[in-house]
């Protein structure tokens, strides 16, 4: 029997689009090549210890009770309650460039008054570009001209350090272009970052993940593992079925998939993807995760995350070298607002880092690779932050390489190609995108793309409140 929907990939986007229609008792399908669920946000197991991949902090925090919100629409939509995902908040973080530091909670008057301190003949223009931001509909789904971010900003803002501060955690949390981004992915991230700021689940993402796979098979939905995609046959341009990894063949209505629009589309049968479609983002990182034999604090970390600068200016782009360690992102898992401590110190440390030079390394290479750019990230950090090496008992650390693996991003570029489809159409009828590539950004903004293309290509015509 066919499926009414076939879902590609159980990360969050695909599980929410999962659940959101096994809610009206549609026969849903979700695949996973991989075995664990997750996708960019998964977890995984070293040394009797789990660590998240990808999540230094959720965004889009909102108390309990705030239903507009996009984590309010997120938890109604898919009918949990705001307790269901325990979610603890930041302390406090940090923007740290070598003349400037700006500290930013959960609380954005707290970080308007930071602005007023550091940068007081800028506080002017900075409210007015939250104005601006206010009143921007970021999360329509009508097509729309690339706008320039930086433009926009530099009309409100002259002060180039500030500029480079306000893009320098928006864009490590978010953009998968080079050098600026779409106005749009700009309000999302400024939004959800500070506006409405950090929180992490008690339980990481193991405990989030859980969470949805149980409500989606509670009500029926099917979850297969290990089964990756092979083929879609899109023969006139309409979706036919799915061919497996394993030769198996599944027929659906429509199929969403969340592993990336290029990524989709190179499985057509017959190609479905011209020429001028071919964006694939570049954008990818290094990330080394530090375990110690102490609480952070009392080595001197006391910030819940800290996006650092160390250069001139700030670059966001795919390096020369396999890493470029002048900027990055710095997190303490241990310093948010958990209702118990958690039972190790844990440092993640994330920078930019270049595919090509990373994927064409030999075993032996890679490996020493990984410890030679570590080592040089942590002198890089040293610079502006304690050092803290005489107290790891573990570390690890990932490259793209791993991220392309594991996800099947090309180019293991995290955040996916520039050129999102926040319609969530393909050229192939029936077939559509859900996740990364649709445009929603960060990890709540990522589950809701699932809910909103389940919404309008799937549930059209049936009741979706």
């Amino acid at each position: 029997m066919p499926y009414d929907a076939i879902i590609i990939g159980a990360g969050l986007s695909g599980l929410a689009a999962g659940i959101r229609l096994a809610m009206f008792d549609f026969k849903v399908c979700i695949l996973e090549r991989h075995v664990e669920v997750g996708g960019l946000n998964s977890f995984y197991a070293r040394k009797n210890r789990v660590f998240d991949v990808g999540l230094h902090a959720m965004t889009n925090f909102s108390p309990k009770g705030v239903r507009n919100s996009p984590l309010g629409k997120l938890l109604k939509q898919l009918r949990f309650r705001h307790d269901d995902f325990r979610l603890c908040q930041q302390h406090m973080s940090e923007i740290r460039f070598p003349e400037k530091a700006l500290r930013f909670s959960n609380d954005f008057d707290f970080m308007i008054q930071e602005v007023r301190e550091q940068f007081p003949d800028q506080i002017d223009g900075f409210l007015k570009l939250v104005e601006k931001i206010d009143a921007f509909d970021e999360l329509s789904l009508s097509g729309h001209e690339f706008q320039s971010s930086r433009r926009v900003v530099e009309e409100f803002i002259t002060d180039p350090t500030l500029i480079d501060m306000i893009f320098c955690p928006l864009m490590y949390y978010g953009n998968a272009g080079e050098g600026d981004m779409d106005f749009y992915q700009f309000v999302i991230m400024f939004k959800s970052i500070f506006k409405e700021g950090f929180a992490k689940p008690v339980g990481g993402m193991h405990y989030i993940l859980n969470l949805m796979v149980e409500r989606y098979r509670s009500l029926g939905g099917e979850l297969r593992m290990g089964e990756g995609v092979a083929s879609i046959d899109a023969a006139g341009g309409q979706l036919r079925s799915v061919r497996l990894d394993s030769g198996e063949t599944l027929t659906a209505e429509k199929v969403v998939s969340s592993m990336g629009y290029v990524e989709t589309l190179r499985l057509c049968d017959p190609p479905a993807l011209a020429p001028e479609d071919e964006a694939v983002g570049r954008m990818s990182f290094m990330e080394c995760i530090f375990v110690l034999d102490r609480e952070p604090r009392d080595l001197g970390f006391d910030k819940s995350i800290v996006f650092f600068n160390t250069a001139p200016s700030f670059a966001y782009q795919v390096p020369e070298d396999f890493v470029d360690a002048t900027s990055g992102v710095f997190c303490c898992p241990n310093n948010f607002d958990y209702p118990e401590p958690l039972p190790e110190g844990v440092l993640r440390l994330t920078n930019q880092a270049n595919f090509d030079l990373w994927d064409g390394l030999p075993r032996k290479e890679y490996i020493q690779a990984k410890k030679l750019w570590r080592a040089r990230a942590l002198e890089n950090l040293n610079k502006i932050l304690p050092d803290f090496q005489d107290s790891v008992v573990f570390l690890d650390t990932f490259t793209p390489k791993t991220i392309k693996k594991y996800t099947g991003h090309l180019n293991g570029a995290v955040y996916g190609s520039p050129r999102k489809i926040k319609s969530g159409l393909t050229p192939v009828k029936n077939l559509f995108i859900c996740g990364t590539d649709q445009g929603f950004l960060g990890i709540i903004g990522a589950t809701l793309s699932g809910v909103s293309m389940a919404n309008l290509h799937v549930l059209k015509g049936k009741t979706a409140n």
